[in-house]
């Protein structure tokens, strides 16, 4: 048996939403965790505060799901060629955040926001696609192990729920350690949550965001 590989069209989805004032505005971009989908992300996005401010931009994954409880919803990918996968997302990534640009007033300030999976995405998107990051936000999601942390991804801000069984303690304090090691400006967030945001994590998010 010999296997091949072929590239073809499939359509990504993306949502977008407008800041409440008129006129130029920065662009945040977010990434979903497993199995959700893009308007979990936006609501996610829309509860910081002060991300009225900003273009809110939730990018959908390539590849759909069901979840145990038969919903349907995506992944960014599994451990299955896994290398292409990256490659293939971060060129979409790069491609929506290039669209957006053309179409609507963005100012050159962006910021991305990853929840669970969606976290390995959001440093993806910042360490490896074209478009220069000005803030990194992850949530409840490990930084990529093979990840360089040299690029520029402006300041960091790193979130975990102390009740969290998915991103562990252990996984947050090395994400911690190897951030500092880099000397990229970052804060973190031990919450008193388990594996989703809440009222706490979003004040110290909104607080983060206006910031970048």
């Amino acid at each position: 048996m010999r296997e091949y590989n072929i590239q073809t069209a499939v359509s990504g989805r993306y949502l977008l939403q407008s800041p409440i004032h008129s006129g130029t505005a920065p662009l945040m971009v977010g990434f979903h965790g497993y199995g959700q989908t893009a308007e979990d992300e936006l609501a996610l996005l829309s509860a910081i505060p002060g991300s009225g401010s900003w273009l809110c931009c939730s990018i959908e994954a390539l590849h759909p799901v069901y979840t145990p409880r038969g919903d349907p919803g995506a992944s960014w990918m599994t451990s299955r060629h896994r290398e292409l996968r990256i490659a293939e997302n971060v060129r979409y990534i790069d491609e929506v955040i290039r669209c957006i640009r053309d179409l609507c007033s963005v100012t050159d300030t962006l910021c991305f926001h990853g929840f669970s999976q969606g976290s390995g995405m959001a440093c993806r998107a910042a360490l490896l696609g074209c478009h220069r990051s000005c803030g990194l936000m992850l949530l409840g999601g490990d930084i990529p192990p093979e990840l360089s942390l040299h690029g520029s991804v402006g300041k960091v801000h790193l979130a975990r729920g102390n009740g969290d069984r998915i991103y562990t303690l252990e996984q947050f304090e090395q994400d911690r350690a190897r951030i500092s090691e880099v000397a990229i400006p970052f804060t973190s967030t031990l919450f008193n949550g388990d594996h989703w945001a809440n009222e706490e994590y979003f004040n110290d998010a909104g607080r983060f965001l206006a910031t970048v």
